[in-house]
């Protein structure tokens, strides 16, 4: 890179939580047939380490979940739950007031205005619309109204890697330039219908929620700068973790074999990359893992010879968040910068392919 390039505001917005608890047995009335697949549910969402998440399906009353269960009719009334075009009108209906509050939060963390930013960047898997969040956030946060737009859609997890390394490249380009990226997913819209384990991981770790990042010129000392980035395709892991759009709200399916797939192909392909920029794995202090759940995090630790601890503000964030998708990889970041982390830092996150991406940071 001919200049430094830095995060310099970060910011982040949640709808009201859903304990788990209750996640769990509203996954029950839409998804178990008896006792014994009741209890198995139960079991797999105790297993995920997440205690509670956001949802903007939450209700305003004692009992968060009640709005959920408005949303989503037990299955015994028949049927699978509201269309795709039900939940994507709540979407376009959610989506843009999380993602002006975490953009408001960046821009006053980076010290800009908004006429002050030259791109925006725009991520999300879980939901469309048009005029979509560019043009709202355009409104919204009162951006320019020639500000260059991009946005990246259905790339999952990892999506807010793509975007930093976009957003790095504009800012190499061209001198001055201030990127916003925002990543806003409301994974909450798509919970499924009936017995299908594969599907059921995915109801009991995601959840909804934005967070943003300004970049732009930083300098060799500024707090957390974006150093490189990487990518790898890992092989034979096509149906590793899917993500398709059906007629009752999008599927996953996650695959038992994602974790021997994380195992045996994260270490070899981080030491080639790390090695280009004259790195070990050992020389890392610091790790942002992108939490899968808490298989992946236990699987990129064994892979990488990392103890345990290297993970603990991804598992917080998973924790009281949730798997956010997108979304997750900013939070973690910036609650890394608000602990006062300092040293080179490996960001690491995972989707649909089975892809994973990563970047090298710098947090001063």
């Amino acid at each position: 890179m001919n200049q430094a390039v830095a995060i310099l505001g970060m910011g982040s917005s949640f709808p009201r939580s859903v304990s788990q608890p209750r996640a769990a047995e509203l996954a029950a009335t839409l998804c178990a047939e008896d006792a014994r697949q009741t209890q198995w549910l139960t079991h797999l969402f105790d297993r995920t380490g997440v205690e509670q998440r956001g949802s903007v399906l939450a209700g305003n009353g004692g009992d968060a979940s009640e709005g959920l269960r408005d949303f989503y009719p037990p299955a015994s009334t028949g049927g699978r739950g509201p269309t795709t075009a039900q939940r994507m009108q709540r979407y376009a209906l959610k989506a843009p007031p999380l993602a002006l509050e975490a953009s408001r939060q960046a821009l006053a963390d980076a010290e800009l205005g908004a006429p002050q930013i030259t791109d925006l960047i725009t991520v999300s898997c879980t939901g469309f619309f048009a005029p979509g969040l560019d043009a709202t956030l355009i409104r919204g946060l009162g951006l320019r109204p020639a500000v260059r737009r991009l946005h990246i859609g259905f790339m999952g997890c990892h999506a807010a890697f793509n975007a930093l390394a976009a957003a790095s490249d504009l800012v190499t380009a061209r001198p001055g330039a201030h990127v916003l990226v925002v990543c806003v997913e409301l994974c909450t819209l798509h919970f499924s219908y009936g017995w299908q384990p594969q599907r059921l991981v995915a109801n009991s770790l995601f959840a909804d929620g934005a967070a943003a990042a300004v970049v732009g010129a930083g300098e060799p000392e500024s707090r957390l700068s974006i150093l490189s980035n990487g990518s790898l395709l890992l092989p034979e892991s096509q149906e590793a973790m899917t993500w398709c759009i059906g007629d009752h709200g999008f599927e996953m399916t996650l695959s038992p074999e994602v974790p021997r797939l994380i195992r045996e192909h994260t270490r070899p392909w981080l030491e080639g990359w790390l090695s280009q920029h004259g790195r070990l794995i050992d020389d890392i202090p610091l790790w942002a893992i992108h939490p899968g759940g808490p298989k992946v995090l236990w699987s990129v630790c064994q892979s990488l010879g990392v103890p345990a601890e290297a993970a603990a503000i991804s598992r917080h964030v998973l924790a009281h968040h949730g798997n956010l998708s997108s979304a997750t990889i900013l939070v973690i970041l910036e609650q890394m910068r608000r602990t006062s982390q300092s040293g080179a830092c490996v960001a690491l996150g995972f989707g649909p392919g089975l892809m994973a991406e990563s970047l090298l940071l710098h947090f001063a």
